[in-house]
């Protein structure tokens, strides 16, 4: 199992990034946009489908951060990075289901008349709230990284 340890620390650590990346794209080119223009987050208007980009990204890092936590979990120090990312992992995945997937989703079906952009803005900044969650991940898989190349 220990000759797993490093590629899947890379390769988690790589999908982290890859998802903070895609957060960051929404908070500085999506979500300043599309309060007043609804039809750029709505697939069916042609705008950008989120889940295209989101559900793969999410299911990769799960699965590769699980794998990871396996082939580390005799490796204290890994093991302890990689349970802090999991833990701030799923904690932005919990309130994301609970709150803000089900208001997207909305936002992405009502007609774009009907959407008031008070309540398109109130979602982006509940959303910019989980960048420290997002970041703290991020930064935990580059530690768990770092102790897993230093172990080897």
């Amino acid at each position: 199992m220990s000759e797993l340890l490093v590629p899947c620390a890379a390769l988690a650590t790589a999908m982290a990034s890859m998802s903070l990346g895609g957060a960051l794209y929404e908070f500085t080119v999506v979500d300043p946009f599309w309060p007043r223009r609804p039809d750029i987050i709505q697939p069916a208007r042609g705008g950008i489908s989120r889940k295209r980009f989101w559900i793969p990204a999410h299911v990769a890092f799960e699965v590769l951060l699980l794998a990871l936590l396996i082939a580390a979990w005799s490796r204290p120090v890994v093991r302890l990075w990689s349970l802090i990312a999991l833990a701030s992992h799923v904690a932005m995945r919990i309130w994301s289901a609970l709150d803000l997937i089900p208001k997207a989703l909305a936002f992405e079906s009502t007609d774009p008349v009907a959407m008031t952009e008070a309540a398109a803005r109130a979602w982006t900044h509940r959303s910019l709230l989980r960048l420290p969650l997002d970041l703290l991940t991020c930064s935990a898989m580059f530690a768990s990284f770092a102790a897993a190349c230093r172990l080897e």
